[in-house]
């Protein structure tokens, strides 16, 4: 599971998906699934051998149970903490959410170079953290994870 504000990208297609040998990519984004054309531009970005399903996050979240060690090894995306949050209060439950890039002109808390995070967005990843989702932020594999709650203990000390 990734906050990925780009989607689909080079990040996604030249470090996760060999990283993690996944052979799908899901994309619950309301916009994405009700733009013909973004989706056509992702289908097109993404390599034949890796299956792409795109839909909207409730539809995502109502028709899809996570099941580690089940199926495909999938990415599943997100553009912003607050679908990975709407997608988990609807019934997609997982145990650890990826934060690559997060832009947002509103940035309350500065977290990476590539995570800007707006009061929203602290507050539904306060959700998730209370609901037991692991939170990390690492834009490519070979970065160290980053804890949220470890770089807002470090700024209090």
């Amino acid at each position: 599971m990734r906050v990925d504000n780009r989607l689909v990208h080079g990040q996604i297609l030249e470090a996760w998906i060999p990283f993690l040998d996944a052979s799908c990519i899901v994309v619950a984004d309301d916009q994405v699934a009700s733009d013909f054309f973004r989706e056509t531009v992702i289908r097109m970005a993404v390599p034949s051998e890796v299956k792409v399903l795109i839909s909207g996050v409730a539809e995502f979240a109502e028709n899809n149970a996570f099941r580690r060690g089940r199926g495909p090894s999938t990415i599943v995306l997100f553009s912003t903490v607050s679908a990975a949050w709407t997608a988990y209060r609807l019934g997609f439950r997982f145990d650890k959410l990826n934060i690559g890039n997060i832009y947002n002109e509103e940035c309350r808390l500065c977290c990476t170079q590539s995570v800007q995070l707006n009061e929203g967005d602290i507050n539904d990843i306060i959700s998730l953290r209370k609901e037991g989702v692991q939170i990390e932020f690492r834009r490519v594999p070979k970065e160290k994870p980053i804890d949220l709650f470890e770089i807002v203990r470090n700024m209090g000390s």
